[in-house]
């Protein structure tokens, strides 16, 4: 049973909880809807081909469920046709869930903003439900909707239409996971930590978000740029900006959407276009870069979005186990760990598009040796294997855990890459690019 009707031909939403069905402005509605439906059922008219259907968790995910009304000891019910369709209003929400509404709003409140769970939200003729609604400054609200591992694939069909009428209606959409498969999706702002118990997520340890927040690297497209142009150009001389991943706390991200510090974007990468947060500046240098993409924007003065913190960890990054003490660090990381620098836990953004000389001469020696076939050097060609054997590595791995430390060492080994091929292209001033591309068919092309 559900206590709230969709009805096709009216097209609104019955609340079957107020007298008037939440429609003062259409009297005797319930005595019209009520007669009709027994009328049709009189006639043996089949539920399917009524004009009613569930409007509460049905109609949220997408699935339409046909419904008959009844009285039963002088009270209106609603019930489902088909039992699946009941059982869908059944399913009790989990402690990990629970959890996670109540973590949102006493992050909320410790940043001095209001907001409930469970928030029924009037929208014209219909109704938006919010997990948790986060009261922010200057009017500004966030809706946050969490989805666990407990929750069926095929109850996310709604996502889009679900974020798209929130923000239609001055909500925020944040979708939050624990499942990299529904982060990897892009019909609204997903962020995802870590599978965690109920215990753990409740508790006022740092909580991290590890995919879904993003920082703009913004670079100028020329010779000594580290990225290759997103046009498939050589080099065509405009700026450019790439969205780098960024591990956010998760409180801090709670406070900083409420407060505007942290927003929304969707980010063109090539063709496809992406759903990422960004620091508010990150999204008013993008949109100069848009703008005008002839020169780098100016820079902005920056709040870090998260900082040193006091309390204990939630849980403990991949990045923070020591490559000995790990047994289950693949051989790759060990064997590269000479040639890798540790990544810190929350890197700053560069402050420029390219590397400083001396820093590049730090992460990467002036080769020595040339290969006599090639004429590239000995050092780049094996810094080039190790990374490709990083990332074959990775592809064949299935275990989650496994893959977090894999993929940590692939991108270590392509950054000392990069860092080799600059130092060697400016020493030798000669184009970074071909460099590159010359660089990987010869690697790629002997392994093969």
């Amino acid at each position: 049973m559900a206590n709230v009707v969709w009805h096709k031909k009216l097209r609104i939403l019955l609340d079957l909880t107020r007298d008037d069905l939440d429609h003062p402005e259409l009297p005797d509605l319930w005595d019209t809807v009520y007669k009709t439906d027994r009328f049709y059922g009189r006639l043996g008219v089949p539920v399917s081909e009524r004009d009613l259907q569930c409007g509460g968790v049905c109609r949220d995910m997408g699935v339409e469920a046909p419904m008959h009304l009844r009285m039963r000891g002088g009270r209106r019910e609603a019930v489902h046709e088909r039992r699946e369709d009941e059982e869908r209003h059944s399913v009790p929400m989990s402690d990990e869930h629970k959890a996670y509404q109540e973590r949102i709003l006493r992050a909320a409140h410790e940043g001095g903003f209001g907001g409930d769970s469970e928030v029924r939200t009037r929208v014209g003729r219909t109704w938006i439900q919010t997990d948790t609604l986060v009261e922010g400054a200057d009017g500004r609200r966030i809706g946050w909707e969490v989805q666990l591992s407990t929750i069926d694939e095929r109850g996310l069909r709604g996502v889009r239409a679900r974020a798209g009428k929130a923000a239609k209606n001055g909500i925020t959409p944040a979708w939050h996971t624990d499942r990299p498969a529904y982060a990897q999706r892009n019909d609204t702002h997903w962020t995802r930590s870590d599978r965690l118990p109920a215990h753990v997520i409740a508790r006022n340890g740092d909580l991290r978000i590890v995919s879904g927040f993003r920082v703009l690297d913004f670079w100028h497209c020329d010779t000594s740029a580290l990225y290759p142009c997103p046009h498939g150009m050589r080099r065509c001389g405009k700026a450019h900006a790439t969205a780098k991943p960024r591990d956010v706390f998760f409180d801090d991200m709670v406070r900083q959407t409420a407060a505007g510090t942290i927003v929304p974007i969707q980010f063109r990468a090539g063709k496809a276009v992406q759903r990422y947060w960004v620091t508010s500046a990150d999204r008013d240098r993008l949109e100069d870069l848009d703008s005008d993409d002839t020169r780098l924007p100016p820079d902005r003065e920056t709040t870090p979005t998260t900082g040193a913190s006091r309390n204990r960890p939630t849980c403990q990054p991949a990045t923070a186990l020591s490559a000995e003490q790990d047994p289950t660090t693949p051989a790759v990381l060990l064997a590269a760990r000479p040639l890798l620098t540790a990544l810190p836990l929350q890197p700053a953004a560069p402050a420029a598009e390219t590397a400083s000389p001396d820093l590049e001469q730090r992460q990467a020696p002036t080769p020595q040796v040339t290969d006599a076939t090639t004429g590239l050097p000995t050092e780049l060609i094996t810094l080039q294997q190790a990374a490709d054997g990083a990332h074959h590595r990775l592809q064949q791995l299935d275990d989650h855990y496994e893959q977090d430390l894999q993929r940590q060492a692939w991108r270590q080994a392509a950054a000392v890459v990069q860092a080799a091929v600059t130092h060697y292209a400016r020493t030798k001033r000669l184009n970074r690019y071909e460099v590159e591309a010359r660089l990987r068919h010869l690697v790629r092309r002997t392994t093969q």
